[in-house]
Order: C-alpha cells, then structure tokens, then sequence
C-alpha cells in the first residue's frame, strides 16, 4: 500500500471512544504512525496524542490524514467536509476505511485533482476474488469470534502474532477490515467483497503454509449481530479455523447499534460457532477466551477472568492487560 506516513488521525465528531477505533488501532499498533489527532467540537474520544491543527500537523512531518472514525454505514459526515478539504489544500493525502468513498465525492475528488493530491479508499477490493471451494489447506489457522462487535478481536489476534513472534513461532496476522490493513498495509477488505465471494476472499487471504504456520485471522461482526452476521460466516467457513478465540466484553448491556437485543453469553456464543465452524472444519476446537476488560478495574478484571475461566474451562485473559501468553499455549497444543 503506497499511503504515506506518518499520519494525522482525524476523530471529527466521534461520539464515544469505540467510534474512534481505526485511529485507536493504529495509535496501539502502529505507534511510530500515529504523529497527532485532530477533532471537531463536540468529540467525545481521545486518543491521548498532541491535538494539532492541519498546519502544526504538516510543519511536524504529516503526510497523509486519516480518517480515524468507524460510523454506523461508514459514511462521510458532512461536518467533516471543510476540513477534509482543507486538508487536501494544505498537502496532505487523504486515507479513509468508510463505506462511502473519498473518490465518490466530487468536492473532495476535484480539489484532489487540482492539487495532486491522493485519495485512499482502503474499503475497496483490488483483487477478483473467487468463489470457495472449501478444499483443506496446509497449515494453522485460528479465528477470533465475538458476543458482539467492537469486543477486540483484532487486538487479541495482534496481540497473539506478536507474542508468538516473539516464541519464535511461525504466524501471520490476516487483516479483514479497514484498521487492521492500515495497520499492516495489507488484507481483505471483506465487508466491501460482493457476498458470494467473500468466504472465497478468506480462501485467498489464507492459502496453504507451512504445516506449523499459524494465520490469525481478524474477526469481524458477530454471529448474533443482524446488521452485520453474515461477514462472520463467511470468516468462519472461508477461514476453515483449526482454532476459535471467544472474544466478550462484559460491560455491554445489549449489541452495538441495537438496543432491543443482549449481549448472548460466552457459553451461547461456544454453542453456536463451534458447529457452524466445524462444517468447514470438523477437527476445530474452542482453545481460549479473550476478555476485553477496558472499563474495568485491575481487581474486577481478575475476578472476572477467573470466573469465566472456572465456568468454561478455558484459559481467559485480557490480552492487552495480561498479555496473549496462555492464549498461544492454547494455540500451541493444537
């Protein structure tokens, strides 16, 4: 990918800090990226960087302004025009992961051409991907599936590769969704793939390795989710995982985006996966549970973990908190 670094990450209007995810991920991943943030009034995330202005930003070596903010529909907000434009007028690229494509608006598109400047949709398939076939391939794959979206399956699989790297173990993290190819500069934009091909997508992102070769493949959506299950199928079956990561965070009182519907349980969420997951894959396994605990406490955190771990059966950590080592012990008994 030929988007320029480092970046200034644009919040806009966010109205909660898991709105800001994309800026989020970067900012904890790909930190050496992440020079400032720029936010418009009335934004309720933070991401702990300097606030710039879109000349301190390009003075400090900015190139490119990202588009840090994961709405509902992935929309450009209108509020966010002037300084996108801006933007463009001051020497900056434009990188954006939303539904709604920088190319399509003819007011930021214009302004591009006039200036030289480019425009990075990530959300936009670049491959003519084919339809599964559901063929076994070689090697190791594990998949993190969640209660809910935005629960941190992109984070647990991340924080998997670098722990296993460091083991000197064989992975690859396979990003699915727009933070995490801004992230590694590479992956399927799977949510934009026309939906017969998008288990075929996953085929493709995942071939055959080595047989000791671990893909972490990056979750997206949730099975109980009604907006957005059916990428999480087509995770499931195109991934063939050898391994499932439950991903929950506890703190929810119903799905993102849709009140009238809870947040199902850790045991529900097994249930329901593991045999959906072992139509593509009849030796996959349920081997961890990755805790989001970031609106806990360190003391609610522990008691919590050690809760589900009682209740299942299985190894349960924040990986951010306490790091992804007993989830890549799981892994390792595989």
């Amino acid at each position: 990918m030929s988007i320029q670094t480092p970046y200034l990450l644009f919040l806009g209007d966010a109205p909660d800090p898991l709105a800001a995810k994309v800026a989020q991920g970067i900012r904890d991943w790909r930190p050496d990226f992440a020079l400032g943030q720029l936010r418009l009034e009335g934004c309720r995330a933070d991401l702990g960087l300097a606030d710039m202005t879109l000349a301190e930003a390009r003075a400090a070596g900015a190139r490119t302004l990202v588009i840090g903010v994961a709405n509902r529909g992935g929309v450009i907000g209108q509020s966010w025009k002037k300084v996108l434009v801006a933007a463009l007028e001051e020497g900056f690229d434009l990188a954006s992961g939303l539904h709604n494509l920088l190319r399509d608006e003819e007011d930021l598109a214009a302004v591009a051409r006039a200036t030289g400047r480019a425009l990075h949709d990530v959300r936009v398939p670049s491959v003519k991907y084919p339809i599964a076939n559901g063929v076994r391939r070689r090697g190791k794959r594990m998949l993190a599936v969640g209660t809910d979206c935005s629960v941190g399956k992109m984070y647990t699989a991340l924080a998997m590769e670098k722990e296993m790297r460091a083991r000197g173990m064989k992975a690859s993290f396979r990003a699915t969704g727009q933070t995490g190819i801004l992230i590694t500069g590479d992956g399927v934009p799977l949510d934009a793939v026309i939906a017969d091909f998008m288990a075929g997508a996953i085929e493709w992102l995942t071939p055959d390795n080595d047989p000791d070769h671990w893909d972490l493949i990056e979750g997206q959506g949730s099975l109980f989710h009604l907006s957005y299950s059916g990428v999480t199928m087509a995770l499931i079956h195109g991934g063939q995982p050898d391994a499932l990561i439950l991903s929950h965070e506890p703190t929810r009182r119903h799905l993102r985006g849709l009140p009238d519907h809870p947040v199902p349980s850790l045991e529900a969420l097994r249930d329901l996966a593991l045999p959906v997951a072992r139509l593509a894959n009849p030796a996959c396994r349920v081997v961890g549970v990755a805790v989001n605990t970031h609106a806990m406490n360190a003391a609610a955190a522990e008691i919590y973990c050690a809760e589900v771990e009682a209740e299942t059966g299985l190894p349960t950590v924040d990986p951010m908190r306490h790091g992804a080592g007993r989830l890549v012990d799981a892994l390792a008994a595989v």
